[in-house]
């Protein structure tokens, strides 16, 4: 279904359905260009980044808070926050179906940390997701204005 606009929408329930096509990153790895400001957010401070990212990812299962906090105290304590952040880029990709692009997701976190948490954050901002509001948040968004049928009491009952 597509807006007025053009755009594509979703129907009810979740909002983390793929609107693009298959197999196709919104932007590149290196487009950091594209977003400044989530670019300065992102080198300033990658663990806000790292969190809003993976509690859309992950549903709201977890907070913000608490995957941020998961990722400084792994930066700290072992200078390798990337070896959490992969697995985060690995999921977006399979809710996705994207591309595992330019090399598999522990390289490209490795190598190039700011550059895939950017890239990661483009993509959800792409597909209508606003990291600052969280999986609730951007729930209750998604499903403003959806009406749903009245609940009939009595009806098909078991």
């Amino acid at each position: 279904m597509q807006s007025s606009t053009g755009q594509p929408q979703h129907g009810t329930g979740d909002p983390a359905q793929p609107m693009a096509a298959p197999g196709q990153w919104s932007t590149g790895l290196c487009d950091c260009y594209k977003d400044c400001s989530a670019c300065c957010l992102t080198y300033c401070c990658s663990f806000i980044t790292f969190g809003q990212i993976a509690e859309i990812v992950d549903k709201g299962t977890t907070s913000c808070v608490v995957h941020g906090a998961i990722y400084i105290m792994l930066g700290l304590l072992t200078g390798c926050a990337c070896v959490y952040s992969f697995t985060y880029r690995s999921k977006l990709r399979q809710q996705y179906n994207l591309a595992e692009k330019p090399c598999n997701d522990f390289l490209v976190h490795c190598c190039c940390e700011s550059c895939a948490l950017c890239q990661e954050y483009r993509e959800l901002k792409h597909r209508e997701f606003k990291s600052s509001l969280g999986w609730e948040g951007n729930l209750a968004r998604h499903n403003q204005g959806v009406m749903l049928p009245p609940i009939i009491p009595g009806e098909m009952e078991r």
